[in-house]
């Protein structure tokens, strides 16, 4: 696609409705929101416990990319494109594992955890293996989240991100956790359904009792208004008193919002209803080992957002991380991490159904949510509606990052 034509079918999208159709269903467009939005900012890709040990790594597809996440030997994290620099094969299957040296399977040539070339046969004397490291990716590391950048040239304000973030994430200790969980979800919508669904609680209330058992809606970009400004009212000044005992106990808690930036984002911690635990089925905490040296149960829920591609909710006892990636204009991973202390056990410490229970359903029941609006938008009876101005500004200001981020030259 062309950038006039580009431009042209951005100027159409009327500011508060929906975007038109071809952003959703469109296989140019796909490919436009692979190489310009996944393939120039900051993607979310995993955590820092999924290779806490020197040689573990896991992979991450994104687009026809696909890229290698390894500690190497110093204990730093690296990123790596996963194509051999013979012959261009792809080095390991899709996945995570262990390697001191990375063989080629096809002529084994190998790479050491630095991604040097370490042993090739055949190629003479002459041959300068320098000149044949594997192609490094952008890695950057926000208190324990791992983050990627296939751009030559990341957004510079990354660093802002981490300034902010590290100390009120912090306390939650992500590099002495361990995933207890985790969960591939398929869903049947393009990406940008997903993060849509993601970025507001209108739905909440009516499609997510295991959610709506512990979470409050009206923090997730609810505004006051005719029909809900008590509830709101009550619950601001429930957020005030909880976020001075927060703070008053050393938790960064308020509201941190840059979601217009490059590198956006968005952050605030909120209180749960009844025990105001964790987002669990009876609200009390699902792990009795709580994170790092945090000694309080009733912390609330740390809520952490990122553009264009993830989500996460830090609690006392545990953490729920998600990153979207884009599969096709139908089709898109949802992958769910669920961390716990890492040296919680397992039938003593938690009870791995009652610490996934919540968040499977909420999934579930959003997968199905989205596959009927990508159902929707398919019909040719679809024009974009209209967004809440009371429930649906998150969403509206993630439609808006990412056009103006579409249509950035390069």
């Amino acid at each position: 696609m062309n950038p006039n034509e580009l431009a042209d079918l951005i100027a159409q999208r009327q500011a508060g409705y929906t975007l038109p159709a071809p952003f959703y269903l469109e296989r140019e467009i796909f490919d436009e929101d692979v190489a310009r939005i996944f393939g120039r900012y900051w993607i979310y890709v995993g955590v820092e416990p999924e290779i806490a040990k020197a040689g573990q790594f896991f992979t991450v597809e994104i687009g026809h990319d696909s890229i290698i996440i390894v500690r190497d030997g110093d204990m730093n994290v690296r990123a790596f494109h996963n194509v051999c620099r013979h012959r261009g094969a792809r080095l390991c299957n899709a996945g995570s594992g262990l390697f001191s040296r990375l063989v080629c399977p096809y002529h084994q040539w190998t790479y050491n955890r630095r991604g040097e070339l370490i042993n090739n046969k055949h190629m003479g004397e002459d041959f300068d293996r320098s000149k044949f490291t594997l192609k490094p990716v952008q890695v950057e590391n926000l208190a324990g989240l791992i983050f990627i950048c296939l751009a030559p040239q990341p957004p510079e304000d990354f660093a802002f991100m981490r300034s902010a973030m590290e100390p009120t994430i912090a306390p939650h200790d992500i590099a002495n956790c361990k995933i207890a969980h985790q969960y591939d979800l398929l869903e049947k919508g393009n990406w940008k359904l997903t993060m849509e669904n993601n970025r507001e609680c209108y739905h909440c209330r009516a499609n997510h009792p295991q959610l709506t058992a512990s979470l409050y809606e009206y923090g997730f970009g609810y505004e006051a208004s005719p029909d809900n400004h008590l509830k709101m009212q009550e619950f601001g000044e429930l957020v005030k008193s909880e976020h001075a005992r927060w703070e008053a106990s050393g938790l960064p808690s308020a509201q941190i919002e840059r979601l217009e930036a490059t590198t956006g984002f968005r952050s605030v911690r909120l209180p749960l209803s009844q025990s105001g635990e964790s987002q669990t089925l009876d609200t009390r905490v699902a792990c009795r080992k709580l994170l790092g040296s945090l000694t309080q149960t009733n912390l609330g829920g740390l809520s952490f957002w990122t553009q264009p591609n993830s989500w996460h909710h830090f609690m006392s006892d545990h953490i729920v991380s998600f990153s979207v990636l884009p599969i096709a204009p139908g089709q898109t991973l949802l992958r769910t991490r669920w961390l716990v202390h890492k040296d919680a056990q397992e039938g003593v410490d938690y009870d791995l159904d009652d610490l996934t229970a919540v968040w499977k359903a909420t999934n579930d029941q959003d997968c199905s949510l989205i596959a009927r609006a990508h159902q929707g938008i398919s019909s040719p009876a679809y024009v974009p509606g209209p967004y809440s101005p009371f429930t649906e500004n998150l969403v509206d200001s993630f439609c808006g990052w990412y056009l103006r981020h579409l249509q950035a030259s390069d």
